[in-house]
């Protein structure tokens, strides 16, 4: 399975993984660090829970609405390369001013690491998709093995940066991660040579607008509607998803029984769980749906995304059972996360990885990165409706929003699958198998 893709994925698999590293290893502290007194060995920032995943979800959100400018930049003007390494750059600098304990570190680090962000995240999938032949079904299985690679970055940051900043300092934390930033830029900076003819910069300014301004064909606009509308369902699939880093975190460490073996397991590590079951699950997952596909059955981006949405619902049904559980005897055991966390896992490589491959089939090549910046602002947008619901929870209660999350993925899932057949009429055979690229 592996041999058959081409070597630059695995340079951009371990670009994004230490990117990642130092983007779930600081998410990892950062709720904790704001909402923790300023009293005490590890002192925090000591606000209020819900001004604090009030700022998470703004964070958040912003960290990815820069996606959009960040794809306008590499398709207008420096390549998708330039703009990884530039954006890499500022992520390294980002992470490093936030080991620095003070209110001014602490804002202009946050600021720099969503223009880093902006500038890496699109563009380094884009890169992705440039590394495969049109009709390629190979392409999602690439997306998921890179999809994999985010995860050991987040798996290795939630349990050592975790650890690092819970227990020894929230600023080790934040300075540990941009060293694992630092790595990644280093190794991409070596990994150049496998990337020859992907995401170079356009050749001539006035060649840029010319093709800018070309107006598009009828088949053109069609997939341009077709992946706004699936914006939408990215925008419910991440409100619900991105509790991970918000409410479950606070709730986690207030109202589930850590205790195993007459040891607190620490708060921060419960984030290993996804990135954990991403890691054993997203190759088998992958090939189910590529054996699906070669079979001829449903198979489609949109199909998987209901799937995959409606599964991650699922996973808050576990979390209902633990706010029932906490709510009749003090504290809620810590099954009821790790089922969640499976549920959400199996969820999330259904619809996300599959979505960043959906994008580079369907965009015209000079919209390649502002649409993969669309994506991704999208998932900001998400981020931020995440926020604003775990704000709720602190007068609706965990139990009201934890149940509505589950029905309101559930519809949206359902909607999806009632409209697939038009939808997918949209696409004009975007995703039609070709037995030859096998």
């Amino acid at each position: 399975m592996f041999k058959e893709h081409p070597k630059g994925l695995y340079i951009l698999f371990f670009t994004e993984m230490w990117e990642r590293f130092s983007y779930y290893g600081m998410r990892a502290i950062l709720t904790l660090y704001m909402v923790t007194s300023v009293a005490g060995n590890n002192p925090g920032l000591g606000w209020d829970d819900a001004f604090a995943l009030s700022i998470y979800g703004w964070y958040t959100m912003a960290v990815y609405v820069m996606s959009i400018p960040g794809g306008i930049i590499a398709d207008r003007w420096l390549g998708q390369k330039k703009t990884v390494l530039w954006g890499g750059i500022l992520l390294v600098i980002g992470h490093s001013i936030l080991a620095i304990e003070a209110m001014w570190a602490f804002a202009t680090g946050l600021t720099l690491i969503v223009l880093g962000v902006g500038g890496l995240k699109p563009n380094i999938s884009t890169l992705v998709g440039g590394l495969y032949k049109e009709g390629d079904p190979q392409r999602d299985v690439g997306f998921t093995i890179f999809y994999i690679g985010i995860n050991i970055g987040a798996a290795l940051a939630t349990l050592v940066v975790g650890a690092v900043g819970e227990l020894l300092g929230w600023h080790y934390g934040f300075g540990l991660a941009g060293i694992g930033m630092t790595l990644g830029l280093i190794q991409y900076l070596y990994g150049q040579k496998y990337l020859k003819g992907v995401g170079e910069a356009p050749a001539k300014q006035k060649e840029t607008k010319e093709a800018i301004h070309t107006p598009l064909t009828k088949i053109e606009k069609d997939r341009m509607i077709v992946l706004f509308l699936s914006f939408f369902i990215i925008v419910a699939f991440w409100a619900g998803f991105e509790q991970a880093g918000g409410l479950m975190t606070i709730y986690t460490n207030t109202k589930v029984d850590r205790m195993l073996l007459g040891w607190q397991v620490p708060t921060t590590w419960f984030q290993f769980l996804n990135p954990f079951f991403i890691i054993t699950f997203g190759t088998i997952v992958a090939t189910f749906w590529l054996k699906r596909q070669k079979a001829g059955k449903e198979s489609s981006t949109l199909f998987k995304m209901a799937i995959g949405t409606m599964i991650m619902g699922l996973g808050f049904l576990m979390m209902t059972g633990a706010a029932t559980q906490a709510s009749n005897t003090g504290q809620a055991g810590m099954y009821w996360l790790i089922f969640a966390y499976l549920l959400h896992t199996i969820g999330e490589l259904c619809a996300s990885p599959t979505a960043l491959s959906f994008i580079t089939k369907l965009a015209p090549v000079k919209y390649a990165s502002f649409m993969m910046g669309a994506y991704f602002a999208a998932t900001g947008i998400g981020n931020k409706i995440a926020g604003m619901i775990g704000e709720t929870a602190s007068t609706a209660g965990e139990f009201q929003v934890f149940t509505g999350i589950f029905i309101y993925t559930a519809i949206i899932g359902i909607l999806v699958l009632l409209f697939l057949k038009k939808l997918k009429a949209l696409t004009h055979g975007a995703e039609d198998f070709v037995e030859g690229n096998v």
